[in-house]
């Protein structure tokens, strides 16, 4: 039977376990939004097919629909900036606030992702071993975070002393260290801040729902 209005999420959320998709998801349960998830395989090139296509020409997750204004969004950070004035939640209320988190959040777009997400591809993904390629997104990636370890020195989060979009989006890119092969040791504010979001119920819950695994409710 298809379900009525009153029993569809007013937001569908189309995702893959990748940091991008982490960001959106990371959004959803710290503002408790109500949204349909559609996992979409990447390996079997389901988002460059005709009806993925129609929602994001570029062929990329993540993407939400709004149903109730009959809008789709792509691009993690246009999906964020959305959310947050839709809802108000993580949206600071003054005006220099609001830059503050623009421009941190748009650092983490213009930077933080493109540097390690090449990093990623030259040592995980490219079939061809180049170690001039790997050095120079590695020193570029841990040139962007000591920007942000030096940011954190002097402010609780990253744009302001509240917790804002701006971490949620730079949080999904350097919880990944680890598998980038980052040694975070010279950057103690750094590790300092990620412990802390890390630690926050929704983002536990949302790694795990960006993974397409099921929350397990408590015994």
């Amino acid at each position: 039977m298809k379900p009525t209005p009153a029993t569809t999420p007013p937001l569908t959320f189309y995702t893959a376990d990748t940091p991008n998709g982490l960001k959106v998801s990371l959004y959803l349960h710290e503002a408790n939004l109500a949204h349909t998830q559609i996992n979409v395989d990447l390996s079997a090139g389901e988002q460059k097919q005709p009806a993925f296509l129609e929602r994001n020409p570029n062929g990329k997750i993540p993407v939400v629909v709004d149903h109730e204004r009959d809008l789709t969004i792509f691009e993690s950070g246009a999906i964020l900036t959305y959310l947050a004035m839709r809802t108000g939640v993580l949206q600071p209320m003054s005006q220099t606030q609001a830059i503050a988190v623009n421009q941190w959040l748009h650092f983490q777009i213009g930077g933080i992702g493109p540097m390690l997400g090449q990093l990623w591809w030259f040592l995980h993904g490219s079939k061809t071993a180049n170690t001039e390629a790997i050095a120079r997104y590695r020193k570029e990636s841990l040139r962007l975070i000591d920007v942000v370890d030096t940011r954190l020195a002097r402010s609780a989060y990253l744009a302001t002393d509240d917790y804002s979009i701006a971490d949620i989006a730079a949080f999904a890119w350097l919880r990944t260290h680890d598998e980038l092969n980052l040694d975070l040791t010279p950057f103690p504010h750094v590790r300092r801040w990620l412990a802390q979001i890390d630690a926050r119920p929704a983002v536990q819950a949302a790694i795990v729902a960006n993974r397409g695994e099921m929350v397990q409710p408590e015994a």
